[in-house]
């Protein structure tokens, strides 16, 4: 396991990326951007015949220690990884910062509208189960329901970047936190 001292020894950070102090290879200058971009979406970098996250060495880079939980990425840009668009978290709450479907045209998690009735339905999952929030007339009122079961399940200590907590807020629907 990669320490903070050798991290240290092995990058700077400018920011928003770790940058290769030393040159290890002809692949990796001194100067050069360390590590590449994987299929799912992460920086990753070899370090002493080990791969990292690079969002999990720059957390240790700069807290001082390796995050025991998950990592979220806030703004769910996953080369994002500004220092402060990181958060420690639960899998759970880290599962639930994640985009919508393809198939939803809502843009709220848990939101869509169903084309046979004209209508909006509302719903949240818990584990593998989806458990049905109601059917209603105004979009308005299918955002609120799914925000008030987010809040009864604890999401709200967790995710401040739920789409609908976003949505009631930027529509006037609730007012924003003191948090």
């Amino acid at each position: 396991m990669i320490t903070y001292e050798r991290a240290h020894e092995l990058f700077y950070y400018n920011d928003k990326d770790l940058i290769w102090k030393i040159s290890i290879n002809n692949r990796a200058p001194k100067d050069s951007l360390a590590g590449c971009i994987k299929s799912t979406g992460y920086r990753q970098i070899r370090v002493d015949n080990k791969i990292y996250l690079a969002h999990r060495l720059i957390w240790l880079y700069q807290k001082g220690y390796m995050p025991e939980n998950d990592l979220d990425h806030i703004n769910r840009n996953r080369t994002d990884n500004r220092i402060e668009n990181l958060r420690e978290v639960s899998k759970s709450c880290n599962s639930r910062n994640c985009g919508n479907f393809n198939s939803n045209t809502s843009n709220i998690k848990g939101v869509c509208f169903h084309k046979n009735r004209g209508k909006w339905i509302s719903q949240i999952g818990m584990g593998v189960k989806n458990y049905y929030l109601g059917i209603f007339e105004n979009f308005d009122e299918a955002v609120l329901h799914r925000l008030a079961a987010e809040q009864c399940l604890g999401w709200d200590k967790c995710d401040k970047s739920s789409p609908a907590h976003k949505y009631a807020i930027d529509n006037k629907l609730i007012r924003p936190p003191t948090w």
